[in-house]
């Protein structure tokens, strides 16, 4: 493959905001959806969290699709479940990039990790991801599933030959997280002043 596995999102994060600086709905679901062939290659260890995200991706798409002009802008997407009241459902949009955001704030943290410890095995460095980011909002069940397909992690070294194609694997994920995260942080942000930051699963 040309470049490694994060080529194609590193391109096409340059247009997840408009030039008035908001974050535009399809841009950013498109840079979501080029993470998940880096996810595969995890293979049964990130099975879960693949679903999930394909499953938030496909949900806040679906609602883009049925008005683009409404929901040209990320945040409409919630806003107009807030005003109507169904912004707490589990199938609602709002929870779709609740946890969407969550899932991504686990891999940008788990491709750091991989980055500051090089001696870390692939099942330390996820577990370790994992209670940084996803475990304080999953129940006991959820909490379980996860430490079970931790240990299913791929062997490191195979790993980041795979994903690395034909480019520096390092230099690549390092842009990756310092590119993407702040769009995270700004989804929290904007989760937070409307009150819907702080959902546990159910």
């Amino acid at each position: 493959m040309e470049g490694t596995v994060f080529t194609p999102s590193l391109e096409a994060m340059k247009h997840v905001k408009s030039e008035q600086g908001e974050m535009l709905t399809k841009p950013f679901l498109d840079v979501s959806k080029l993470i998940l062939p880096v996810i595969d290659k995890f293979g049964a260890a990130l099975a879960l969290v693949k679903s999930d995200i394909g499953g938030n991706i496909t949900r806040l798409e679906n609602k883009y699709l049925s008005n683009p002009t409404e929901f040209e802008k990320l945040y409409s997407l919630v806003q107009v479940e807030i005003s109507a009241k169904t912004s707490k459902g589990s199938s609602s949009c709002t929870n779709g990039l609740l946890w969407l955001t969550r899932a991504m704030d686990f891999l940008v943290e788990l491709f750091r990790n991989l980055l500051a410890h090089p001696d870390w095995t692939m099942s330390q460095a996820c577990t370790d991801s994992y209670t940084k980011t996803l475990k304080k909002w999953h129940g006991w069940l959820a909490s379980a599933s996860f430490t079970v397909a931790m240990k299913l992690a791929p062997d490191r070294k195979k790993f980041m030959d795979v994903i690395g194609g034909s480019g520096d694997i390092n230099a690549d994920m390092e842009k990756f997280c310092a590119n993407f995260s702040p769009f995270l942080e700004e989804n929290h942000k904007f989760l937070a002043s409307v009150g819907m930051d702080d959902l546990k699963a159910s």
